[in-house]
């Protein structure tokens, strides 16, 4: 190399660094009333929504753990923190009232999504007289609130409790039979939108192949709609851990009482307007749905959103 090289290739980063230099531009800092106008308010809202959504909770907790159990001189953090509501909970049948919830809402969750999917199948797939009518009349059958047909689930209990006593009043397994029969119509439309994004190439790919709509159904379809099943069973498990208005008329023995009639009961009967240990009962019925929530929470958004796409 030349020593005329040198003084050539020494200069040559000095000219880019300063080029870059010219052409870089700093971004001037915003400015705090525009950051507010702009940006700050939308943290504003979610910090409201945040307050809103989690308040309930909260002082739920804090009665939970309150040795007065009343609600009018509860303080956001009691003073002190004690355990006598849950071991005063704990004295009744609360783990019976507990376990027969879990086995209405388990049973439930899991025949619902059984059901609603085989039903969802037939009218996504399938092309029959009466398709478009009996579709209609489920969605229609939805705009019934349950709670309207109180008396006339009574009646028909009763009914049915003379010809088979396992599934008539005070049985838990009549209780399951009349929400597996409530969630059908909403559930079903549902799924079938899901099913409907589903490509029908597969199913015919497998037809040609020698499959059988069942063989369709229990080994495409299913492991495909793995999101709308995690949906429909975390609705399901909800709302029938959480109904109390067709329990109350349903069950009316001590033994099959849910956790809903259960706490009612302990708290209308036994100890007034001591309200500490129905908010630790609350508390601990609420760690199964988080819980579920958590497991199920990455299926739960593509389904819901997958699942309206088609009618």
């Amino acid at each position: 190399m030349s020593t005329a090289d040198q003084p050539l290739e020494g200069l040559r980063p000095r000219a880019e660094v300063a080029t870059s230099e010219q052409v870089a531009t700093v971004t001037p800092p915003m400015r705090p009333t525009r950051w507010l106008r702009e940006v700050g308010w939308r943290y504003l809202v979610v910090l409201v929504a945040l307050v809103f959504a989690l308040f309930p909770g909260i002082w739920v907790m804090s009665a939970a753990f309150n040795p007065t159990g009343s609600i009018a001189g509860q303080r956001l953090i009691p003073d002190p923190i004690s355990v006598v509501n849950f071991e005063t909970l704990f004295a009744t049948q609360f783990w019976r009232w507990f376990n027969n919830s879990m086995i209405v809402a388990g049973v439930t969750a899991v025949g619902s999504v059984f059901l609603t999917a085989l039903s969802a199948y037939v009218y996504s797939r399938l092309r029959f007289a009466g398709r478009r009518i009996t579709l209609i009349g489920l969605l229609l059958l939805q705009m019934l609130p349950q709670f309207l047909a109180i008396i006339a689930i009574y009646l028909l209990m009763i009914s049915i409790a003379r010809y088979f006593p396992q599934l008539g009043l005070n049985t838990l397994t009549g209780l399951i039979m009349i929400y597996l029969g409530g969630a059908l119509g909403l559930n079903t439309w549902l799924m079938k939108g899901f099913f409907d994004t589903i490509p029908k190439d597969l199913d015919e790919s497998a037809r040609v192949d020698g499959a059988s709509h069942v063989q369709v159904f229990f080994t495409i379809i299913l492991p495909l709609s793995a999101p709308i099943l995690a949906v429909i069973a975390l609705l399901s498990f909800i709302v029938s851990i959480n109904d109390f208005m067709v329990q109350s008329v349903l069950l009316q023995r001590e033994e099959n009482y849910t956790l809903a009639v259960g706490l009612f009961r302990f708290i209308a009967e036994d100890y007034g307007a001591r309200w500490g240990p129905f908010a630790a009962g609350a508390l601990i019925a609420g760690a199964p749905i988080i819980l579920l929530f958590m497991y199920l929470q990455r299926h739960i958004t593509s389904g819901l959103i997958q699942g309206a796409v088609k009618g």
